[in-house]
């Protein structure tokens, strides 16, 4: 099981989009969307510094390494979750953890596993440290008990040569749709040899009768 589509958008909602390296709250080299070497490659502490040429490439590049980061915090959700999970609730238990790094020791998932949701979902709220992540939480358990994915745009940070943030106002806040296009895998760029249009078509129709014979 993966998370949806609209659950990897609500994810970046909240965790937002820095493309370059720069040092988290902790002091730690991390890239895009929450990632450390700890995580795997690519290494922030090795990538070039300070803002990309090509904005919307590093991006893309943010959205490929952070696919790849969830599929370990899923596998520690089907790990830890003993009962059936609707995509919904999926998607809210792997934000939780992506946080968190809480979902084996939760009271949310003793309360799932013994089959009492509703106790489950109140319980997002035990997890309400610094009171700036309670909107977080909020959004996470209405996401797991209606099923209601949050809106808005997907904000875009800027991060100068030293590896600091300016939250002060994102650069870019990149809509669902935009965000999805960059998510998914770049389409090759067509040959400039390449027949389109009508002779395109002219081309697939004598290869379809060659095949016939």
């Amino acid at each position: 099981m993966q998370m949806t589509e609209r659950g990897l958008m609500a994810l970046a909602r909240h965790e937002g989009i820095v493309p370059g390296p720069y040092r988290d709250s902790t002091g730690t080299w991390t890239f895009g969307i929450g990632h450390t070497a700890a995580a795997g490659p690519p290494n922030p502490v090795t990538m070039p510094r300070g803002m990309p040429a090509d904005l919307d490439a590093a991006i893309r590049e943010a959205f490929r390494v952070f696919r790849a980061d969830l599929a370990r915090y899923e596998a520690d959700v089907l790990r830890a979750v003993k009962v059936p999970l609707a995509p919904p609730e999926f998607d809210a238990l792997v934000s939780f953890h992506f946080n968190t790094g809480g979902i084996a020791r939760a009271a949310l998932t003793r309360h799932l596993n013994a089959g009492n949701r509703v106790a489950a979902a109140d319980a997002f709220l035990n997890w309400r440290k610094p009171p700036s992540i309670i909107p977080r939480r909020e959004a996470e358990r209405d996401l797991f008990r209606h099923g209601r994915y949050p809106s808005g745009t997907i904000p875009v940070w800027s991060v100068d040569r030293t590896g600091r943030v300016d939250f002060s106002r994102p650069i870019r806040r990149l809509t669902e749709n935009r965000a999805l296009a960059l998510l998914r895998p770049a389409k090759p760029e067509p040959s400039p040899n390449a027949p389109t249009g009508w002779v395109a078509r002219l081309v697939a129709f004598f290869s379809t009768l060659i095949r016939r014979d």
